[in-house]
C-alpha cells in the first residue's frame, strides 16, 4: 500500500510544472465587503465587513454558532457568500458573478481535526500540499516544513504514532509547506489538553511570525484569543460586534455582552444621573455621554481588594475557596442580592465569617446601559 501511494506522490509532483519557490510567504490582505452568508434560510454571517492586514494574526472569536466558521469557509472558498464580496489583495475572489476556486487563492486551511491522511507518513501529508514541484524540491520543502515545527525526526512516522500536539504540528506544516499569502485555522487547539495547548499555541505562534503570512485563527476561548491575536473580532449571531486589540476590546469593551465575553463580573442595577452612579460599592463616574437612567454596574473580580474591617465598603466573608494560583473569596454587602466573586492573589488569613472591608479599582468598573447585550 505504502509503494503506491509514494508512487501516487511521485506522479503528483513530477509530472506539474515547476513554479518558482520565494524564501518565504508573501503576506497577502484578505477583506469581507458587506458579507452575507445562510444556511437553509437561516442566516449565519450577516452583512460582514472586515479588513485583514498582510501579516497580521487576526482571530474570529465567538460563542458556537456566531458565525465564525462560516467566514473562514468563505475565505477559504468552500462557501460562496450569498451577498456582498472577498478580496484578496484588492481582487475580488467571491461575489458579483465572480468565484476563485480555493486552489487558485493561495490560501492554506488548517482543520480542527487536522484532517491527516492515516495511512501516509507525515512526510507523505505534508508533501500532499505540493504537486506544483519536482520531486526532490518538494521532499525538500516538506522536510523544512517539518523542522520548522520541530518534527524533522518524526517525518517517517505515522499520524496515529503521534500526540495530539505533534498531528496538531504535521497539520501546520503541511498547510504551511506551500508558502501560502493567508494561512487559516479553525479552533486548531480545541483539541489538546491545557498544558499542552499552552505550549503548542507558543509554538504555532513563534512559527506563523517566522513565515509572515497572515494568518486568521477561529477560537471562541477569549484567553487565546488575547494570547494569539494583534487584533481581535469578536462576532455575536453573525454579526461583528467589536474589532481591535485585545487591549482595547478588554479595557473598552462596546457592550455588556462584550464585557462579559472576557471576563466573569459582578453586576448590579444602577440608575446614572449628572453623571454618577451610585452603587452599594460607592459612586462611580459615567461613560462620557451616558444618558441619564437605568444602567448596568459591572466591576471585575479581580479589581476589588480586601481590607481591615472598618476600612472601605463593609462586608462579609461567606466562602473562599483556593483555585492554584488565586483565591476566590465570596462577600456578601449589605444593598446586594447576590454576594461579590473576588479574585485575589493570596487572600492571607482571611476565613468564612470574617468582616472585612472592600476597596474597589475604578478601572476595573464597567457602565453600560440597561438591557443591552
Amino acid at each position: 500500500m505504502r509503494g503506491r501511494v509514494a508512487v501516487l506522490i511521485d506522479d503528483i509532483v513530477e509530472t506539474n510544472s515547476v513554479r518558482s519557490r520565494t524564501p518565504a510567504a508573501i503576506a497577502k490582505g484578505l477583506a469581507f465587503d458587506a458579507v452575507e452568508l445562510a444556511y437553509g434560510g437561516v442566516p449565519a454571517v450577516k452583512g460582514v465587513s472586515l479588513a485583514v492586514k498582510p501579516g497580521e494574526v487576526l482571530c474570529l472569536l465567538g460563542q458556537s454558532g456566531c458565525g465564525k466558521t462560516s467566514l473562514l469557509r468563505l475565505a477559504a472558498g468552500i462557501e460562496r457568500p450569498d451577498r456582498g464580496r472577498i478580496l484578496i489583495d484588492g481582487e475580488a475572489v467571491a461575489g458579483q458573478g465572480t468565484f476563485v476556486p480555493p486552489e487558485r487563492r493561495g490560501v492554506g486551511l488548517v482543520f480542527q481535526d487536522y484532517a491527516l491522511f492515516p495511512h501516509l507518513t507525515n512526510l507523505e501529508n505534508v508533501l500532499f500540499g505540493l504537486g506544483g514541484l519536482k520531486r526532490a524540491e518538494a521532499e525538500r520543502e516538506a522536510r523544512l516544513a517539518l523542522a520548522r515545527v520541530d518534527l524533522a525526526d518524526l517525518a517517517d512516522a505515522y499520524p496515529h504514532e503521534l500526540s495530539g500536539g505533534q498531528q496538531q504540528r504535521v497539520a501546520l506544516a503541511r498547510a504551511m509547506a506551500p508558502r501560502p499569502g493567508i494561512l487559516l485555522l479553525d479552533e486548531p487547539f480545541s483539541g489538546l489538553d491545557k498544558r499542552l495547548r499552552d505550549q503548542v499555541r507558543a509554538d504555532t505562534l513563534a512559527v506563523l511570525r517566522d513565515a509572515k503570512a497572515t494568518a486568521i485563527i477561529v477560537t471562541h476561548d477569549p484567553e487565546e484569543a488575547m494570547r494569539l491575536a494583534d487584533r481581535i473580532a469578536l462576532l455575536r449571531k453573525g454579526e461583528l460586534v467589536q474589532l481591535g486589540p485585545p487591549a482595547e476590546l478588554y479595557r473598552r469593551p462596546a457592550d455588556l455582552g462584550v464585557a462579559r465575553f472576557f471576563c466573569e463580573l459582578n453586576e448590579m442595577e444602577a440608575v446614572a444621573l449628572e453623571g454618577q452612579v451610585d452603587t452599594p460599592l460607592g459612586r462611580f463616574p459615567a461613560p462620557a455621554g451616558q444618558r441619564e437612567g437605568e444602567v448596568v454596574v459591572a466591576v471585575r473580580p479581580q479589581g476589588i481588594a480586601l481590607a481591615p474591617a472598618g476600612l472601605g465598603i463593609a462586608g462579609r466573608v461567606v466562602e473562599r475557596r483556593f483555585l492554584g494560583e488565586l483565591d476566590l473569596v465570596e462577600v456578601i454587602v449589605d444593598g446586594l442580592e447576590r454576594p461579590l466573586l473576588i479574585r485575589l492573589r493570596d487572600a492571607g488569613a482571611v476565613r468564612k465569617g470574617d468582616e472585612v472591608g472592600l476597596v474597589v479599582d475604578p478601572a476595573d468598573v464597567l457602565v453600560f446601559a440597561a438591557g443591552g447585550a
